[in-house]
């Protein structure tokens, strides 16, 4: 499965990819080393993305967001439990972080097809993908891979109905339910 996470034919470095829930850059590392794409980092715990933001100085080809994109503009109160901080999992909140409306953000984003978007956003994904489909923003993504948490018994069919809206626009390529799936746009 693992292999399958970072293996995209069509990329390369005129592709634009989106990495949502940057945490420590890993992910990205790996898409620039390997397709040299253009890549938008979106962090929203504070520490993570000041690191990202040091850690990327100087490189045109990476930029770093300090906040989630979501359904409404906010804050979050994340936990701060490296790789896992999340502000829906119930623990300890112990840091603020900035939300902005994904809808809004679509449409002031100067990029059109986005070619890969990754999102890794501790339960945030439940919030995020309803957004993006009720903005009609599904369509520009070609490549959607999402890990979905399991937090709650709720965040089944909570799955369910977002996976039958990225049906609407997207084949699913692959799935290890509740660890990663990959969804890829159908031909227009």
């Amino acid at each position: 499965m693992e292999s399958r996470r970072y293996d995209f034919p069509g990329l390369g470095p005129d592709s634009l990819v989106l990495d949502i829930g940057g945490f420590e850059g890993s992910w990205a590392d790996r898409i620039s080393a390997q397709y040299g794409s253009r890549i938008h980092i979106f962090e929203p715990h504070p520490g993570f993305a000041d690191n990202l933001a040091q850690k990327y100085e100087g490189n045109s080809r990476i930029t770093v967001h300090p906040f989630a994109l979501g359904s409404t503009d906010g804050v979050l109160d994340l936990s701060d439990a490296g790789d896992a901080s999340s502000a829906v999992s119930g623990a300890h909140a112990a840091v603020r972080g900035k939300v902005v409306d994904v809808a809004r953000f679509m449409t002031e984003f100067p990029e059109g097809r986005i070619a890969l978007a990754k999102i890794n956003i501790e339960g945030g994904e439940y919030d995020l993908l309803p957004a993006l489909a009720a903005a009609d923003e599904l369509a520009r993504f070609d490549t959607i891979q999402v890990q979905f948490h399991l937090f709650t018994p709720a965040n089944i069919s909570m799955r369910e109905r977002i996976r039958e809206s990225l049906a609407t626009t997207h084949r699913q390529d692959w799935s290890y339910d509740f660890v990663w799936e990959q969804w890829t746009r159908r031909a227009i």
